[in-house]
């Protein structure tokens, strides 16, 4: 007779996870973006290292100077965001009218204009659509926005103050030599992938972010750092991140100068600067990818987005990558970790 109690108790097991996770969120986010920062500084600090004197420098001096430029980046990207929507909000009333011109230049070359109806299917519509609502509820939630900032900043800190020590604990904590070298040696395995990931990826971004703005602004798109900034963050996420941030500098030349000519250019435009970094540059710059079946990237993408949100579609690939990292050094859940990646090598 076959027995559902082990399956059951998986199953189980998985629910309370993610019921954790999702109620959890406000506690666990700011530490997950804090880890993943880590990451990225920790890499920082070592290639800093590299360089023509600063080599010279004691590694706590280069960590501290890593740590306050990275503070400084975030306060000046945050401040920033915060000043661009209220900036947004001001020119919101112009973007409506330009908006309406555009839809009835639509209707008035499908001829429709004349329509008795047009006029209800307009104020059913686009005159529901109050874009000014929308600024209120987001600049309150940047509130919570700012707190997550101050949190990941302090939790960054202090995991890059205990960094230095955790092999001396796993040494204490393990007790057996073969234990403490399989458990660090792990530790190194998921620190390399996932800080080489994420410093090259965050370059990449940089890169991309720099020739989207080298578009928008001979183009006169306004706003055109903060929509550079959007779509490098947005490159994080697999897939469709870059689709997402190439469509709202789109839609707001629309909005701004009623062409669809302009929207079209800008599309053109921004989608060329996407499919060379995508096809030309990170290939050759990230020499060692996650390897994860494309499945379960979208999997990974959907089920860390539903519970997380943005940022859970952002963390998504580093963090579903150390989970099979995980899984498969341990003998029961390895099958499972073959079948999860791109190649059945893990």
């Amino acid at each position: 007779m076959i027995s559902f109690r082990e399956p059951a108790y998986f199953v189980a097991l998985l629910i309370m996870l993610g019921w954790l996770l999702h109620i959890g969120k406000p506690v666990l986010l700011p530490i997950m973006i804090a880890l993943i920062a880590l990451y990225i500084l920790s890499n920082l600090t070592t290639r800093l290292g590299e360089l023509p004197g600063f080599g010279l420098l004691p590694a706590l001096l280069r960590r501290v100077l890593v740590l306050l430029s990275f503070t400084a980046l975030v306060v000046l990207v945050s401040f920033y965001v915060v000043e661009t929507f209220a900036q947004v909000a001001v020119v919101l009333p112009s973007y409506e009218s330009n908006l309406d011109r555009v839809v009835t230049r639509i209707a008035m070359m499908i001829r429709i204009e004349d329509e008795p109806t047009w006029a209800n299917i307009r104020a059913l519509t686009f005159d529901q659509f109050e874009v000014g609502a929308i600024i209120g509820p987001v600049l309150a939630s940047l509130r919570g926005f700012s707190s997550t900032v101050f949190l990941v900043i302090l939790y960054a800190f202090f995991f890059m103050a205990e960094r230095a020590g955790m092999p001396d604990k796993l040494r204490l904590a393990l007790g057996d030599s073969r234990k403490e070298a399989k458990t660090v040696d792990l530790f190194d395995r998921i620190n390399t992938r996932v800080g080489d990931y994420l410093a090259v990826k965050t370059v990449v971004n940089i890169i991309l972010g720099v020739l989207s703005y080298g578009v928008m602004l001979p183009l006169g798109i306004d706003f055109a750092l903060f929509w550079a900034i959007l779509i490098a963050l947005l490159n994080y996420i697999p897939y469709i991140g870059s689709m997402i941030g190439v469509l709202f500098p789109v839609l707001l030349s629309l909005a701004q100068t009623g062409s669809i000519g302009m929207a079209g250019t800008v599309m053109v435009a921004l989608t060329a600067a996407q499919m060379f970094v995508a096809g030309f540059l990170e290939p050759r710059m990230m020499s060692r990818a996650f390897n994860l079946s494309p499945f379960v990237v979208l999997l990974a993408l959907a089920f860390w987005s539903s519970l997380w949100g943005l940022a859970g579609a952002v963390l998504a690939v580093p963090l579903t990558a150390s989970l099979i990292i995980v899984m498969a050094e341990i003998e029961t859940t390895r099958p499972v970790a073959i079948l999860l990646s791109a190649s059945g090598k893990v």
